[in-house]
């Protein structure tokens, strides 16, 4: 392959790594003519060298190299991924080009303020483990409200008696133009029947009660999601006030002890990741970045690098 860049990646790149961490590699490369001109430019290529299904070692690799193509749809589309990549030290590059050089310098024209990708991920994750008393009690409100409606209607025949308060609220509609209702991080359509979604926060409910007394005692939690989540936090936070996003990351230190289960869950760890994405969507909402990535610019550089290299 044509490498445009390739580097070392993973809690390497964070400065989370231990002894035992296994080495991650990405890149991008340049298609071949052919694939240009046939159209069918993958979106990239893996190789691990782990066999069977255990847990990684430290001898274990793995490689992923995307497109050209594919990593810009990444980066415009705010995957962390591609976000993480641009912002990789020279400490961490093992092979480079002009062309990975130019997207760098410009890696600003990918920056959003719908950051969905990382923010995304993070609230999936604090709503998940996130056990404030506050949440499962808001869960208990819409399950006992829809209760009492009849399960064979749809949720817009409810829509405007339906709960508002913290972890309950109205979303933007979606693409088509369907309203959109979030429960405790859920979204929730207003085509849906109340039974199915009476069905589902009834087993939420249900399961987040479990998960709130286990954590209380520290137990079954996935504390490498949860560190993921935190760091995921802290990358849009300081991409939002900064403009940038620094490797190996400024908290290194304490999302390893997270990482490892040496923190208290109830006390520390969950107040702060409810505390930090809260933080980070109301600077979301207020940042001066556009909703979009410059889609154009990238469009024409992919076309630029294209007839200069092939």
């Amino acid at each position: 392959m044509d490498i445009i860049v390739k580097m070392l990646f993973g809690s390497h790149l964070y400065g989370t790594s231990t002894p035992e961490s296994d080495k991650d590699y990405k890149g991008v490369f340049l298609p071949p003519k052919e694939q240009v001109f046939l159209g069918c430019i993958p979106k990239g290529h893996n190789e691990n060298t782990k066999i069977g299904n255990e847990k990684n070692t430290s001898d274990d690799i793995d490689t992923e190299i995307y497109s050209l193509h594919y990593f810009i749809k990444l980066a415009c589309e705010g995957q962390t991924v591609a976000l993480d990549m641009l912002h990789a030290p020279d400490s961490m590059i093992l092979e480079t080009s002009d062309t990975w050089k130019e997207i760098v310098r410009n890696r600003e024209k990918f920056y959003t303020k719908n950051l969905k990708a990382f923010i995304g991920y993070a609230r999936r994750q604090a709503s998940k483990y996130g056990i404030k008393g506050s949440r499962l009690s808001a869960a208990k409100e819409v399950v006992s409200f829809l209760s009492g409606c009849d399960i064979s209607m749809r949720m817009e025949y409810v829509w405007n008696q339906l709960p508002i308060k913290e972890h309950l609220y109205m979303i933007e509609a979606n693409k088509n133009g369907v309203r959109q209702y979030q429960v405790c991080g859920k979204i929730i359509q207003e085509t849906a029947k109340i039974g199915y979604v009476l069905d589902i926060l009834t087993k939420f409910y249900k399961a987040y009660g479990i998960r709130a007394k286990e954590a209380a005692e520290n137990k079954n939690i996935d504390w490498k999601a949860i560190s993921h989540a935190l760091r995921a936090a802290y990358q849009v936070k300081e991409l939002l006030e900064d403009n940038t996003i620094t490797f190996p990351l400024k908290n290194a230190k304490f999302l390893h002890e997270v990482k490892q289960g040496k923190l208290d869950y109830i006390n520390v760890v969950a107040p702060l990741l409810e505390d930090v994405m809260a933080e980070v969507e109301i600077l979301s909402e207020k940042s001066n970045l556009p909703k979009n990535a410059d889609r154009k610019y990238w469009d024409k550089f992919i076309i630029k690098t294209i007839e200069e290299n092939l």
